[in-house]
């Protein structure tokens, strides 16, 4: 069970001591192109774009790792993180945001993602309690359907997909450099984590990542939430495991099966070299598909 909280959210560890196990953490700096780079450490990717007008981040992982966030940027630039998007409003992508907002950045998300920071949340799957932010740690911007920015030269689509991983996620499209930093609804370990508690859905999902398919090209360099930096053809096969997956699940459920006797038809045949448990995550696809609402 520990390997599958592992890869279902990338985080390094989800006790409340996880802060000493910080200590060890490096922050690796991926350049993707002449001005945007992929820093990863422990939780959720986050992107850098650098300029004449500062530092726009995507994501800020976890507090403990903030000195190391800021020493890995200031490699890269000497200029301020002006702007902080925060793709959901889960904890391993967001709890930098304090120290970030203590700094000056303006952080900004989804309505939705604004009001679950606001106040206590659990993470059911893994039953993890997640506290409200200090003020300072709150997005000041918030929208509900798309902004743009214009800064560093960059033309930044940033925009919600529906409920997806959350009813709160934010993709983020750096148009001029072809770049997409997708958050959790496109990762690259295992089955993903569909947080269907908070808003998230197979369905929405799916839609989701063909959202911003439409937005890429060959070339198109994309940034998942966790995992190595990727592209088209891998969100393709992403999306394409996850219609597989739901279409199976959704047969069975027509059929009037159990969610036993569905998770016993094995409905992640063929992807079973992700290497992890599926027992968890075909509940999760039935649960979305039962009680869950995709937009």
């Amino acid at each position: 069970m520990k390997r599958l909280l592992f890869l279902l959210t990338g985080i390094v560890c989800l006790n409340p001591a996880f802060a000493q196990d910080m200590d060890g953490v490096e922050i690796r700096t991926t350049k993707v192109t002449d001005s945007i780079y992929m820093l990863e450490g422990s939780g959720g990717n986050i992107a850098v774009s650098v300029g004449e007008d500062g530092v726009f981040l995507v994501d800020d992982q976890f507090a403990p790792l903030t000195d190391k966030i800021f020493a890995a940027i200031a490699e890269i630039s000497d200029r301020p993180v002006r702007f902080v998007i925060n793709t959901h409003f889960h904890y391993d992508h967001t709890d930098g945001n304090e120290r970030m907002g203590e700094a000056g950045a303006m952080i900004v998300s989804h309505d939705n993602s604004r009001i679950r920071m606001s106040g206590d949340q659990v993470i059911a799957l893994f039953k993890r309690e997640q506290d409200a932010y200090d003020e300072v740690g709150l997005p000041v911007i918030t929208f509900s359907e798309s902004m743009t920015f214009h800064f560093n030269g960059e033309e930044i689509n940033v925009f919600h997909p529906g409920s997806a991983h959350t009813d709160g996620d934010a993709i983020v499209h750096f148009k001029t450099s072809d770049v997409l930093h997708m958050g959790d609804v496109f990762v690259r370990y295992g089955f993903p984590f569909i947080d269907q508690p908070n808003g998230g859905h197979v369905d929405g999902l799916i839609r989701g990542v063909q959202r911003a398919l439409d937005r890429t090209g060959d070339a198109t360099r994309v940034i998942p939430g966790h995992g190595q930096l990727s592209g088209r053809s891998d969100m393709i096969a992403f999306v394409d495991m996850l219609t597989k997956i739901r279409d199976r699940v959704m047969a069975g459920i027509n059929a009037g099966h159990s969610l036993e006797a569905i998770v016993a038809s094995d409905p992640t045949r063929g992807f079973e070299e992700r290497g992890i448990e599926t027992g968890p995550f075909v509940k999760t696809v039935y649960d979305s598909l039962t009680h869950g609402h995709g937009h």
